[in-house]
C-alpha cells in the first residue's frame, strides 16, 4: 500500500530529482557570489536548513560543501525481508559501506542523525526495479512502504573538511563539481543476494600531499577512512580517468597521483545484482546531511 505524504510543506517539491553538478551554491543563500571555479565549503546553511529547503523543492543538486561540519550520509531503502543480508553485507565490507544508522521497518525517520524524513530530505534518489534504474526523483513519498527499511552509510564528504582545514586541495570542490567515481575490479564480499564490485570516489594529489591524506582520513573510519588505492587505475580496472561512471571528471596536474577512496555508491552495484523488486537510494552526489557532527565520527 502506498503512503502519501499530508504534511503541506511537502507539497511543493518537486518531481525532477536529478543531481547535477553546480546548482549546490547556487541555490543556497550563502551570501556569497557564485564561483563556479573556485568553490570550497563557504556555505553557512545549517543542516535543517538545508534539509527544509529540500522538503520546499527549492534545492537541487549535489551536496558536496554544504553545511560544512556536518555528517553526510549515503541512503539505500529496501524491504525489510532482505535488511538482514544487507546488513551482513555491509559488516562485511565495511570500507565503502560504513554503517551510521539503520531505521525501524516503516519509519521515515532517522532519530539518532536529526529531524529527519527520509522519502524528502534528498536532494535526489534513484529508484530500483528488479535490479534496473528506472528513475531519479526528488520524492519518493508515493513508493514508501510499510516494510522499508533505511540504512545510513557514512559518506567521503564528510572527510573533505579535514583535507580542507589540514590545507590540502578537493580538487572537485576547487573545481565547483561532484566528486568522480568510477566502478573498480575489486569484488565485494557478498552477502545473501547481495555482491558486486566496489566503486571508489578520487581526489589527485602530490605524492607528499597523498601520503598526509592517508594520514588524516584514517581517523575517520566511519566514512571511508583511508584510500584503498594510489597511482595507476589500471590495477583497479579504471581504463580512462576522465570517463567517471558516477559524478564529474576532475583536472590531475602533471605529477599528481589519483588517489582513491571506497565510495558508498558501491551498493547501488550490489542492489543491480540482487534484483530486488523495488530498491531506493540517493543519486550519486545527493546526500542526506545530518546533524551529527564529523568531529563526532573522530577516532582521534
Amino acid at each position: 500500500m502506498l503512503r502519501q505524504m499530508e504534511r503541506p510543506e511537502y507539497a511543493a517539491k518537486k518531481q525532477t530529482g536529478i543531481c547535477t553538478a553546480g546548482t549546490i551554491f547556487d541555490t543556497l543563500d550563502t551570501g556569497q557570489a557564485a564561483n563556479p571555479e573556485g568553490r570550497t565549503m563557504s556555505s553557512t546553511v545549517t543542516p535543517g536548513e538545508l534539509r527544509k529547503k529540500i522538503r520546499a523543492g527549492a534545492y537541487a543538486g549535489n551536496t558536496s560543501g554544504a553545511a560544512p561540519g556536518f555528517v553526510q550520509c549515503n541512503i539505500v531503502i529496501l524491504p525489510a525481508d532482505h535488511a538482514h543480508d544487507f546488513m551482513q553485507f555491509c559488516q562485511r565490507n565495511p570500507k565503502p559501506c560504513p554503517l551510521i544508522a539503520v531505521g525501524e521497518p516503516g519509519d521515515a525517520t532517522l532519530p539518532t542523525l536529526g529531524d529527519i524524513d527520509i522519502r524528502v530530505d534528498v536532494p535526489a534518489y534513484r529508484v530500483f526495479r528488479e535490479g534496473e534504474l528506472t528513475g531519479e526523483v526528488s520524492d519518493i513519498s508515493a513508493l514508501w512502504r510499510g516494510d522499508f527499511v533505511t540504512f545510513a552509510l557514512g559518506c567521503s564528504f564528510s572527510f573533505e573538511e579535514a583535507l580542507l582545514e589540514d590545507g590540502l586541495e578537493v580538487r572537485n570542490l576547487s573545481q565547483g563539481r561532484n566528486v568522480p567515481m568510477y566502478r573498480t575490479n575489486i569484488d565485494c564480499h557478498a552477502s545473501g543476494v547481495f555482491s558486486g564490485k566496489m566503486v571508489v570516489s578520487m581526489r589527485p594529489y602530490r605524492p607528499a600531499d597523498a601520503i598526509r591524506a592517508i594520514q588524516i582520513c584514517s581517523r575517520f573510519p566511519s566514512v571511508h577512512g583511508a584510500p584503498i588505492h594510489l597511482g595507476d587505475p589500471l590495477q583497479i580496472g579504471i581504463a580512462d580517468l576522465s570517463q567517471p561512471d558516477y559524478g564529474d571528471a576532475v583536472r590531475v596536474e602533471p605529477g599528481e597521483l589519483p588517489v582513491f577512496w571506497a565510495c558508498g555508491v558501491t551498493p547501488q552495484l550490489a542492489l543491480q545484482q540482487a534484483r530486488l523488486p523495488l530498491a531506493i537510494t540517493h543519486s550519486p552526489g545527493c546526500m542526506l546531511v545530518t546533524d551529527l557532527r564529523n568531529s563526532q565520527l573522530s577516532v582521534l
